[in-house]
């Protein structure tokens, strides 16, 4: 399967079983025999398929070196990237070279982000291992690194020469990090897909991943066609992320996964659109039940003030309003401009009534 992404600069999404070993076939599409590739990936996933990517891209005629950091969203940062940036000077590579991520959304973010700003921009491929990084992350053209203040506050939008996704990689993918995936693959069914959503609530979504992880790049396609930059409606792929994003920065982000965080911020989301009329009454709870049966949290040690407190930094964030993304109901969505005093108002008072009615149930 294949979904062309038509941005400024278009390229492919490939979707198929077993084609990571075709890997450097595709990418001699785009560059001449003795063209160097830089394979950037970390631990955990180098030990499985590094060899492999190699050999593929040795036998395309490429003369490949590869840079391995520690697994982890800890490596995230700018040391991290810094030895990337030593990696290619040392290996000599120029702007016609070509840098491919391989593994989950740690190392596509700082992959993509090296390939944007080094020498002012060179290209990269992108060959996702993770459930969330295939459904989401290695799609769009977003990259970045984190800072100790926020997740992701330092990047830049670089669209990749191709996506080349195998599903078969998630088999060697460790269950806690499969059902880390799908808060991203439950996000689209909330915004986008009420069949998926559908799909995932009675297990039809995971009899053939290839096609789970083809509509949910293709409900992206969507909003990244149309919002490029993300300063309109491709915020929508952030429904859940403001909070999410706030949990993983107050658990210094090593406790809590990305994809739990967003499972989590969903629900809080939906709970706030119930609570102002914009969201569906029984639309939270059915969410809920859904992330409960994934195997994915609805709730977590800090309250909702601590979480409130931490989207001061959030890029959604102007000024004194904040951008939140509401659904209306399943498969239905929109962007709310909200001020954040006002914000924190309305959450106290949902606090208040989910009081009253636990009160009232006993």
């Amino acid at each position: 399967m294949e979904i062309r992404i038509k941005t400024d600069k278009p390229y492919t999404v490939y979707i198929e079983n077993g084609i990571l070993e075709k890997t450097g076939e595709i990418i001699a599409q785009f560059r001449a025999k003795g063209t160097k590739v830089m394979i950037m990936s970390e631990t955990n996933v180098f030990r499985y398929y590094g060899t492999r990517l190699s050999e593929s891209l040795k036998k395309a005629g490429f003369n490949v070196s590869s840079y391995v950091f520690i697994a982890g969203e800890e490596s995230k940062n700018m040391k991290t990237v810094m030895e990337m940036y030593e990696a290619l000077t040392e290996n000599g590579f120029t702007r016609s070279d070509i840098i491919v991520n391989l593994g989950g959304g740690v190392t596509g973010d700082m992959g993509g982000f090296v390939a944007a700003t080094y020498l002012r921009g060179i290209d990269f491929v992108q060959v996702p291992t993770s459930l969330l990084s295939q459904v989401d992350a290695s799609v769009g053209g977003k990259t970045g690194i984190d800072l100790p203040s926020g997740k992701n506050l330092v990047g830049a939008f670089h669209q990749p020469l191709c996506v080349i996704c195998d599903p078969e990689t998630l088999k060697t993918l460790p269950k806690e990090y499969f059902i880390d995936g799908l808060g991203e693959v439950v996000k689209y069914g909330c915004i986008y897909d009420k069949e998926l959503f559908f799909d995932l609530e009675t297990g039809k979504a995971f009899k053939n991943m290839a096609e789970t992880i083809y509509r949910c790049v293709d409900a992206k396609r969507v909003y990244v066609e149309d919002d490029t930059k993300d300063t309109g409606r491709r915020m929508i792929l952030n429904f859940g992320h403001t909070f999410g994003h706030a949990l993983e920065k107050l658990h210094d982000f090593k406790e809590l996964s990305h994809g739990r965080a967003v499972a989590i911020g969903m629900l809080i989301a939906s709970e706030i659109g119930e609570s102002m009329n914009i969201t569906k009454k029984g639309t939270s709870e059915r969410i809920r039940a859904l992330l409960i049966d994934l195997g994915l949290p609805t709730q977590d040690k800090f309250t909702l003030d601590d979480i409130l407190d931490a989207t001061a930094l959030d890029k959604k964030t102007f000024g004194r309003n904040i951008n939140l993304i509401f659904l209306n109901e399943i498969g239905s969505s929109l962007i709310h401009k909200i001020e954040r005093n006002y914000l924190i108002l309305r959450c106290k008072i949902m606090q208040q009534q989910k009081i009253r009615n636990n009160i009232e149930k006993n």
